[in-house]
């Protein structure tokens, strides 16, 4: 009788342990512990203050933040939102930290870093040559020596910039030299301290826009600056024969003459190439035309062949090509 007992008494004690636990997740007002109060009762504390006898050289601001940053009113309205970059790693489009443009007998330098970072360097390179700076106003972006005047400005691509080294509103070769080899001999030691120095940038984003069955891309940018950075990556991108290919150019009249493989064309599947007067995938050529328009530029896709170039093929390569701008 008793061993029965002690059976039923065993039987229990699972049961009792589990209410125990249950139990004791009760707490204050109620049967659990809301957090939520601990949310609202919570007090900021105190910010660390190091002592005034730290090594100022070992600590320091790991990234520090723009005063640009901090100053301002409150902002009134969303953003907008810039695409991501189009020449991603491995490509084979990555821009050098130092490129040449090139307009007819006008030259200019394409950096690889913020306004802010090649400000800097383009002081340290008049003072070093001792070009004999008269002027230099970091606002504008102009330093006036006695030999040249040399301007930067943000380029058409984010977080780039553009050098020009000119006389008389004619492009100094030599200068160009000397400043490709400075501001390369020093494209690895460009750091997020330069971001005090004043920032130049640009405001404007490029914008796509379908007018009747046609689109076209506005771009906020003088139509030499377009064209010759499109003939620069036109020429790096578009040569991959049977699918895209740059054919041919022309700075007088700001067209590029390619031969592309459409999006429709290339998902066409093989049972609607056998029953197609087209035994494989083909490509077609296409303008891409640049027109000015005011202080922007409007960028087109004009079909050249015999072929259909639809709305969305038309967008497409559109859509790639601007990508090169951003």
């Amino acid at each position: 009788m008793s061993s029965v007992l002690e059976k039923r008494a065993l039987k229990w004690i699972p049961l009792a342990l589990a209410t125990a636990v249950a139990l004791a997740g009760c707490a204050r007002d109620g049967y659990y512990h809301d957090r939520n109060l601990d949310y609202t009762e919570a007090a900021p504390a105190p910010p660390l203050v190091l002592p005034e006898t730290r090594n100022t050289q070992r600590y320091r601001d790991a990234m520090p933040v723009p005063q640009v940053a901090v100053q301002g009113g409150r902002v009134d309205e969303a953003a907008e939102i810039a695409p991501p970059q189009t020449l991603t790693i491995g490509s084979g489009l990555e821009p050098e930290f130092v490129e040449r443009r090139q307009v007819g007998n006008q030259t200019w330098l394409v950096v690889a870093a913020d306004t802010g970072a090649v400000w800097p360097q383009l002081e340290s390179f008049a003072n070093s040559r001792q070009l004999g700076v008269q002027q230099s106003d970091a606002n504008q972006g102009v330093i006036v020596t006695s030999q040249a005047t040399l301007s930067l400005q943000s380029a058409l691509r984010a977080g780039s910039s553009e050098v020009r080294c000119e006389q008389a509103g004619q492009s100094v070769a030599g200068c160009l030299d000397a400043l490709e080899q400075y501001l390369g001999a020093r494209s690895a030691t460009a750091s997020a301290s330069s971001w005090t120095a004043q920032r130049l940038s640009q405001d404007q984003a490029l914008q796509m826009r379908q007018q009747g069955d046609d689109w076209e891309v506005v771009i906020p940018q003088s139509i030499d600056r377009v064209w010759a950075e499109l003939d620069h990556y036109l020429e790096l991108d578009f040569s991959v024969e049977g699918q895209r290919d740059l054919l041919a150019t022309s700075a007088e009249s700001y067209e590029f003459l390619v031969e592309y493989m459409t999006q429709t064309e290339r998902g066409r599947n093989p049972l609607q190439i056998v029953f197609s007067p087209d035994v494989r995938r083909m490509s077609q050529q296409i303008r891409l035309a640049l027109q000015p328009n005011g202080d922007q530029t409007i960028l087109r896709a004009i079909n050249a062949s015999e072929r259909r170039l639809n709305a969305d093929d038309q967008r497409e390569l559109l859509e790639r090509v601007s990508g090169y701008l951003r």
